[in-house]
């Protein structure tokens, strides 16, 4: 996380402050923006596979404008309106995965009021990334026996409500969970009354996802502290299929059926 403040800087200085980010996930904060903030994204790279960056400004986002520079130009990423809007995600493809420069245009004001420009971002691979674009299709068995070994969350249980939100374009799945076989963070907690296990996830609205009766193996990725849907068959599909690749040696990792 990296931390900046307009106020430092001196009032007759006409220089762009510049910040450099390494991690392939963070987040930065720019309170009382003034002038100008240059972020360059370099992450430590063993390969060039990631190259889509995603951003997503906080709820409270004010006072500054996103850019990012490409072939020495400004292209609006996320304007001052849009950063106030809950789960709006900005994603746009690096032409030079190693180095993504982001360009933040504090809006003028009269008055030294406190504004916050925050935002957290996330460098994807393609394959993830298209994978989260395509995630509405059904799975096929080798797409499926690959999440359980790659997923950030794998867990066992049954869906307890579903909402739609159509002014985001999104679905949340309330899941009640029988075991959890793997999860990245605390998404998925206990309920200290009930002792139930719980956890939102959600998933694209296009991909019209309705409450079904019985048990499911969910599986998926986390971005920006959110679980999103990736396969999720049947448990007892999964069962049949897991079972059935493990007798032919085709399973790409163990999975603890008990």
């Amino acid at each position: 996380c990296c931390l900046g403040s307009g106020l430092s800087w001196e009032p007759r200085s006409r220089a762009v402050e510049q910040v450099h980010l390494r991690c392939t996930e963070g987040s930065l904060e720019w309170m009382y923006p003034a002038r100008a903030l240059r972020v360059v994204l370099e992450p430590n790279l063993s390969s060039a596979r990631r190259t889509t960056v995603c951003i997503k400004p906080a709820s409270d986002f004010q006072g500054a404008s996103i850019y990012v520079e490409r072939a020495g130009q400004l292209h609006l990423v996320v304007s001052e309106a849009e950063g106030a809007q809950p789960h709006h995600v900005s994603c746009f493809s690096a032409h030079t995965p190693q180095r993504v420069a982001l360009f933040l245009q504090a809006s003028p004001q009269r008055d030294i009021s406190r504004r916050t420009a925050s935002f957290q971002y996330e460098l994807l691979t393609n394959q993830v990334f298209f994978f989260f674009l395509a995630m509405c299709r059904p799975c096929d068995n080798m797409e499926l026996l690959m999440a359980i070994c790659s997923s950030d969350f794998v867990v066992k249980g049954s869906i307890r409500n579903v909402s739609h939100d159509s002014e985001n374009h999104m679905s949340q799945v309330d899941v009640s969970i029988q075991k959890v076989y793997r999860q990245k963070n605390r998404i998925f907690q206990q309920d200290e009354a009930s002792g139930e296990w719980r956890g939102p996830i959600r998933t694209l609205l296009q991909c019209k996802v309705k409450k079904g009766g019985g048990d499911f193996l969910f599986t998926g990725n986390e971005h920006f502290g959110e679980a999103w849907l990736g396969c999720a068959p049947r448990f007892k599909d999964f069962m049949f299929i897991y079972r059935a690749a493990r007798e032919r040696g085709a399973n790409p990792c163990e999975f603890q059926l008990n």
